[in-house]
């Protein structure tokens, strides 16, 4: 046994099943070894952004680890932005790097770069493999400080001498991975709740991973307390529909978020941090969004789920567990004209029970924003670190994760096209995605910032870089080319048509919207 299938079984034995990959001449070891390692599946990814997008989604739907294989520092830097995302999110995932054999690094081969620098800001563990024998313990290290609170990231660089190099072949049966739980901070919960009882404005923010028992818990409080209860602008998981508690999330333009948060004294957090606006604006000048004399209480931190916080806070208040559900009135179908709107509401209409919306949808997102709360019960995932990208291949993930049930992704068409490949793998792999491209054929949102930023005045040349009209792509003739059956809708008669032929169908379907 060699060091890539030590690693491989290791992985494997600590309950890591998948697989993403975009692999290059270093990474062929770990190639040949997983025909070695069967229950290891492998899923392979046009461009190194999906395969670090779909563990995201994976990790989302899980709660554990899939592997990434990558070639070499240029292809995990194609990678980066959607780890940047996940890394916001906290989602755990183990990438394995290939890099040149050790006694090959310094002759300065054109592959070669600074491989550690590209991975430490997305990683909160990063090791290399310094040979076969030592494969198996340095995976299980990774894996978990991937698993152990505050989940995230891990990152092996696997020289090609340690790929090929010999094993301890008994490292096998210490496959184990052992993952530190999360101490509950009791000063932090105490102070809380003796905020809670004062008199005081106290609010309650929550983010990350947002489950029913989460969000049934911070009801509890709310209904205990009459504490306003928010939810961050993009959660990595929140789960909602009818009989889910729903609150209303942080709005992302900072004047908004300012108002909503004027007069609170204490800001108690529960799997996120102090907010802050996304971006300074000169004439806004801010960057906190909370008055300079507010308290934050962290009760759980951003990357530990919130009711870890949350359910000794509630014990700590006397309140019972509170079976009101703060809900929303289920959407009809609509009638009338297409729009963003109409759009959305359809969406929510018709999505199933128990689907994974993942919604990169942008501006055109707001109409099933308002319906969604009260549709069937279902999970959206949102573009947590803001780098654009990350919907189609987040929907991969979670297809592959999940693949008896519904996956729709709500996707923009500007940050599609970033992506795009993803429809490859959703036809490769026969993943169930009901794919909605958003097609205003613009970034809208720039057009929005140009206005915010004072650049009303733009000319022509600047309006140009925030259009995408000419030419026009044609989403349904690039999925065709991908190998992914669709239709373009133009009317609400036409979306209902697609979305209902979509989500019949057991493999990827995609509906380009016309607004």
């Amino acid at each position: 046994m060699n060091g890539a299938e030590l690693a491989l079984r290791t992985a494997v034995g600590a309950g890591v099943e998948v697989c993403f990959a975009n692999p290059g001449t270093t990474e062929m070891e770990l190639v040949a070894a997983v025909d070695r390692v069967p229950s290891m599946r492998a899923v392979l990814c046009l461009f190194e952004g999906v395969v670090t997008g779909a563990a995201d989604g994976y990790g989302r739907v899980t709660g554990r680890p899939a592997l990434t294989l990558l070639h070499l520092g240029p292809g995990f830097a194609n990678g980066i932005a959607n780890l940047h995302n996940a890394r916001r999110a906290h989602t755990p995932i183990v990438n394995l790097i290939g890099d040149h054999a050790s006694w090959h690094v310094g002759v300065d081969a054109p592959l070669t770069s600074d491989i550690h620098s590209l991975a430490r800001p997305v990683s909160r563990h990063l090791a290399t493999v310094p040979s076969g024998a030592h494969a198996g313990t340095t995976m299980r290290e990774a894996i978990a400080a991937s698993m152990a609170p505050p989940t995230g990231v891990s990152t092996v660089i696997f020289p090609q001498d340690a790929a090929w190099g010999q094993a301890k072949v008994h490292d096998v049966s210490e496959a184990t991975v052992e993952v530190e739980g999360f101490t509950v901070d009791v000063d932090a919960v105490g102070r809380a709740a003796a905020e809670l009882r004062s008199g005081k404005r106290v609010g309650l923010l929550l983010g990350g991973v947002l489950r029913r028992a989460d969000l049934e818990e911070a009801a509890a409080i709310n209904a205990s307390t009459g504490c306003p209860v928010w939810i961050d602008t993009f959660p990595a998981v929140l789960e909602q529909g009818s009989g889910v508690p729903h609150f209303d999330a942080v709005p992302y333009f900072p004047e908004q978020a300012l108002d909503v948060f004027a007069d609170v004294d204490t800001l108690i957090v529960a799997g996120t941090t102090d907010p802050v606006a996304f971006f300074g604006y000169q004439k806004l000048g801010v960057s906190r969004l909370l008055p300079e004399t507010s308290e934050v209480i962290a009760i759980a931190p951003a990357g530990v789920r919130a009711g870890e916080g949350l359910e000794p806070l509630r014990a700590a208040l006397g309140a019972g567990r509170s079976s009101v559900s703060i809900t929303d009135a289920p959407p009809t179908v609509p009638t009338g004209d297409l729009d963003t709107m109409t759009m959305g509401a359809m969406v929510a209409a018709l999505q199933p029970e128990g689907a994974i919306v993942v919604n990169e949808s942008a501006t055109s997102g707001l109409g099933w924003a308002i319906a969604s709360a009260g549709a069937a019960p279902h999970e959206a995932f949102a573009l947590t670190g803001g780098a654009i990208g990350q919907g189609l291949p987040c929907a991969v993930g979670a297809a592959v994760a999940a693949p008896e049930r519904k996956v729709i992704a709500l996707q923009a068409d500007g940050s599609g096209m970033y992506t795009l490949q993803s429809l490859w793998t959703m036809a490769r792999e026969s993943l169930d995605v009901t794919v909605i491209v958003c097609a205003n054929r613009a970034y809208r949102i720039l057009q929005m910032e140009l206005h915010r930023t004072g650049h009303d005045d733009a000319g022509p040349q600047a309006r140009s870089l925030t259009d995408l009209s000419d030419p026009a792509p044609d989403w349904v003739a690039l999925a065709k080319g991908f190998g992914v059956e669709g239709m373009q809708a133009t009317s609400l008669a036409e979306l209902r048509a697609g979305l209902e032929r979509g989500l019949a169908t057991d493999g990827p379907y995609l509906v380009e919207v016309l607004l």
